[in-house]
């Protein structure tokens, strides 16, 4: 057999073999060539102007190669490892080892810039639809068209060609530190075996599972009002990082040793041969990837978490512009409200309006404050805004009472009121007391008069006139009315906003004029296009970490071929073994799975309320979606596993 031969002949084989991989190779390239075009699109002029794209996509594009980089070299790793034996058998027909080098540099020079070049033509093909998609989420208006950048294929040829330098440099130090006898050796001690489990792996297996709760429990109380000061918060989080990512390692290298140890002895040595196909299995292989599962774990929760936070917020955009801007357009002055109004008037568009005086005044809140000795600001004298009964329609309170509305959930976990207690407001030349009955959670004002967010305060009407009559004017705002104008039939507000946008600036949440529109699609471009980057790398991340379980248990496979063959002889049926296998799979890859969604549970939960209004629902969805593409990888094992039975016979 000549060398061209022996080439091709393992170009076929590793193509059976590694499908997955090459699956994997073309889909990075795809992407990484999209994502760089981009940064070259004529079409993304706009969106850098409003979403500020082209940094962040080319921030994304760097993060993307680095995970990209270690699967291909991690994977590199396995399948040089495979080829051991072969690579022995090589030496010792006399085959040197340069020769052999040059063998394996041609079959991956193929296999690799082939999957290259397919890559980038998919790439090319699907760059349109991923721009469309971007546009898409982040309310951009304008065309997304099918443009060749040669700028960004010489830079996705010059990036994987040097990772395929790196993979032949790890080829040649293999081939050069092995001897043709360690060779034969390679693949059978690349698993380390434990025959029994000491007490020291029973108390790091205790000690991953106290950690990882510990963070958990961390987490719930962070910004629960717990650690009100900048450095607790800091220090805080630290702990809690080390304590889960600490916690998982020990997790992976004790304590699924320890609780499969349990489960066997609660069996009293009766194991069906599912339980030895699972169980046991499980014990002696899932401690030597401790490390690789708590990376792989950790980046997963981290993935799923950035996602679920950015589809958080943009999930909640529309219910978070009705928090702050309460009508579809608050006008912070009568004679800029009835320009707008006439603009809508010539237009025929109906619309209601409401009117809302809202005064400044300091406000004594020693009595009500829950943590008063860690607050960085006076109580006794702190400047509310505070509106009228008669103002708001589902308040009616007596005179000696009050009531706050509109407090923002990112502000209640640093400052947390009581639910009753006794409050003054401080007028200018007198002080009137009032007693405080409660938070109510609807906004009665835009957050412009609300300080960024601090709770409004409703009096009863009468209370309000004295406090009007005996204001002290350093504290008030340049104005002291709101008028909030809803259009009556919802298909005129896009035109109506654009009348807005005509006769004023586009504004903030805290400005004085502002658009419920303008600062819902404001929101929704700029973490639409988080939720855009983060989910094209975490599916990225899915892909890759899905592809080396899937290798790993390629490998575990072809080294439990012999139990397999004794087992069928023994009389086990096909059917006997693929029970035990799909238990095993399902714990191979569902636990590093459930550990990783419990990780951005408890992150996402800790600080949601920072991103917007809706927990569950987001956090749901993204959830699901990732646990049915990462099932995919599992299926897939199971599937192999049947042909290695298959054949074990």
């Amino acid at each position: 057999m000549s060398v061209r031969q022996l080439i091709f002949r393992n170009l076929r084989h590793n193509l059976k073999n590694y499908y997955l991989y090459i699956f994997a190779l073309i889909f990075s390239v795809a992407l990484y060539f999209a994502f760089v075009t981009l940064q070259f699109d004529p079409a993304m002029d706009e969106a850098k102007g409003s979403i500020k794209g082209a940094a962040a996509i080319r921030t994304a594009s760097v993060v993307l190669i680095a995970i990209v980089a270690v699967f291909l070299l991690y994977a590199n790793t396995i399948f040089i490892k495979r080829r051991s034996k072969e690579i022995g058998l090589l030496q010792l027909i006399g085959m040197r080892k340069k020769r052999i080098f040059r063998i394996l540099s041609a079959e991956n020079m193929v296999l690799y810039f082939s999957a290259t070049i397919i890559g980038t033509f998919l790439g090319f093909s699907g760059s349109k639809v991923i721009t469309m998609i971007l546009f898409k989420v982040t309310k951009v208006e304008t065309s997304a068209t099918l443009n060749f950048s040669w700028q960004a294929f010489i830079q996705t040829v010059i990036v994987f060609t040097i990772i395929y330098l790196f993979i032949m440099i790890m080829n040649y130090l293999f081939i050069k530190k092995h001897s043709i006898l360690s060779l034969f050796k390679v693949q059978g001690s690349s698993e380390y075996h434990v025959k029994k489990i000491s007490i020291l792996e029973m108390m790091i297996g205790v000690i991953g599972i106290i950690l990882i709760m510990s963070g958990y429990y961390l987490s719930s109380k962070l910004f629960g009002g717990t650690f009100t000061s900048m450095d607790e918060l800091f220090f805080a989080m630290i702990a809690i990082l080390a304590a889960v990512i600490i916690g998982t390692y020990l997790f992976y290298k004790g304590s699924v040793s320890f609780i499969m140890n349990l489960i066997r002895r609660k069996k009293a040595g009766y194991l069906t041969i599912s339980d030895v196909l699972s169980l046991s299995s499980l014990m002696f292989k899932m401690k030597s990837n401790a490390l690789l599962l708590t990376v792989i774990t950790t980046v997963s929760a981290l993935a799923i978490g950035l996602l679920s936070l950015s589809y958080i917020s943009y999930y909640s955009a529309e219910k978070s512009a009705e928090n702050y801007v309460i009508a579809d357009f608050s006008i912070t002055n009568e004679k800029d409200a009835n320009k707008f109004k006439e603009a809508l008037d010539a237009n025929d568009i109906p619309y209601s309006d409401t009117i809302t005086d809202v005064i400044q005044a300091d406000v004594n809140l020693v009595q009500i404050l829950d943590t008063i000795e860690e607050v960085n600001f006076d109580p006794k004298q702190f400047p509310l805004p505070i509106v009228s009964d008669e103002q708001v329609k589902s308040v009616n309170i007596v005179s000696e009472e009050a009531i706050f509305t509109g407090y923002t959930s990112t502000l209640e976990g640093f400052l947390t009121f009581k639910d009753r207690g006794d409050i003054e407001l401080l007028a200018k030349e007198n002080v009137i007391p009032l007693h405080y009955v409660g938070m109510k959670d609807e906004s009665v004002i835009p957050l412009y008069f609300t300080n960024g967010g601090l709770p409004a305060i409703i009096v009863d009407e009468s209370v309000f006139e004295a406090l009007r009559n005996n204001l002290d004017e350093a504290i008030q705002k340049e104005s002291s009315t709101n008028v909030g104008i809803d259009i009556s039939n919802p298909a005129d507000l896009e035109e109506a906003n654009e009348l807005f946008n005509e006769l004023y600036e586009e504004f903030t949440a805290t400005s004085p004029h502002t658009s419920q529109l303008d600062l819902s699609d404001e929101q929704k471009r700029s973490m639409g296009l988080m939720m855009f980057i983060v989910g094209f790398l975490g599916l990225t991340f899915l892909i890759t970490s899905g592809c080396i379980l899937y290798f790993k248990q390629m490998d575990q496979s072809e080294e439990e071929k012999p139990n397999y063959t004794i087992l069928r002889k023994l009389g086990f049926t096909r059917y006997d073994l693929l029970q035990g296998i799909k238990r095993k799979q399902l714990f191979n890859f569902g636990i590093p799975l459930l550990i990783g969604l419990l990780h951005s549970y408890f992150a996402v939960q800790s600080g949601w309320f920072f991103f917007g209004t809706e927990l569950w629902t987001p956090m749901i969805i993204v959830m699901v979606l990732y646990t049915i593409l990462y099932s995919v990888f599992g299926l897939l094992s199971v599937s192999y596993y049947k042909k290695v039975i298959k054949d074990a016979l």
